[in-house]
């Protein structure tokens, strides 16, 4: 890539903050330091049944992604408290939030209900904070998303936890799961049938091990920003923080 000058930049650009403008370098995408250890992936699933076939398509994946080499761990929604009704020491809390800080990836699986992802699936998301102080804990982490449908192929769960993706600052993989009348998917024992539903499985786990080894290292350079260079970390914390809504 040919250097661009920053003062010629600065020259068309009078608005620019000079001390804050970095022009991206090719060569700062590469790793100083390559991590070893296996990626860590946090999967979450949206449903407190004893046949919960979230639960059974994130146990699936959880397989599927220990065969691939990553570490999993898997939190149970159960006991955790709604949004605003416990203080942040919580034990199922400070759990989930040390799972999220734990992880460099997460699986996010809802089953749709009434059109839309499930309240205890947006529960345990609303429980991780965008920011804790000036720091993201979620930002720059890979995310896949799968949902469990009771009728016919639908996508509405998928998309709405892209958006979330989107909003806690994670990059989401393109491909996603979406599985139809889940409970003719699943064996009595629990493990997932082979079908075209089953292969996608798969292919979303593989890409969500690969994205997140081609990322984990750079994910501090991929989303430091210009805005965020320019303020100050209590300023940022103070935008970033909305303890009053």
């Amino acid at each position: 890539m040919k250097r661009v000058s920053v003062s010629k930049v600065m020259d068309t650009l009078p608005h620019l903050d000079a001390d804050c403008f970095k022009i991206p370098q090719q060569a700062l995408l590469k790793a100083q330091q390559v991590s070893n250890h296996p990626p860590r992936i946090l999967m979450l699933y949206g449903s407190l049944r004893e046949r919960s076939y979230s639960k059974l398509l994130t146990l699936e994946a959880a397989r599927l992604l220990e065969a691939m080499g990553a570490e999993v761990k898997i939190f149970d929604p159960l006991d955790l408290p709604q949004p605003d009704t416990a203080p942040d020491t919580h034990p199922r809390i400070k759990e989930l939030r040390d799972l999220a800080a734990w992880s460099e990836g997460m699986v996010w699986c809802s089953p749709e209900r009434h059109g839309a992802m499930t309240g205890i699936m947006k529960s345990q998301i609303d429980w991780i904070p965008l920011s804790l102080g000036a720091a993201r804990p979620t930002q720059g982490k890979t995310l896949a998303v799968m949902q469990v449908c009771g009728g016919s192929q639908s996508f509405n769960a998928v998309n709405q936890m892209r958006i979330l993706g989107r909003w806690m600052r994670m990059l989401t993989i393109p491909n996603q799961s979406s599985v139809a009348k889940a409970f003719l998917e699943f064996e009595e024992d629990g493990r997932m049938k082979p079908s075209a539903y089953y292969d996608r499985v798969v292919d979303v786990m593989e890409e969500l091990v690969k994205f997140t080894l081609l990322t984990r290292d750079v994910a501090p350079y991929l989303v430091d920003r210009y805005s965020e260079r320019k303020e100050s970390a209590e300023e940022l914390s103070k935008r970033v923080n909305q303890k009053s809504i």
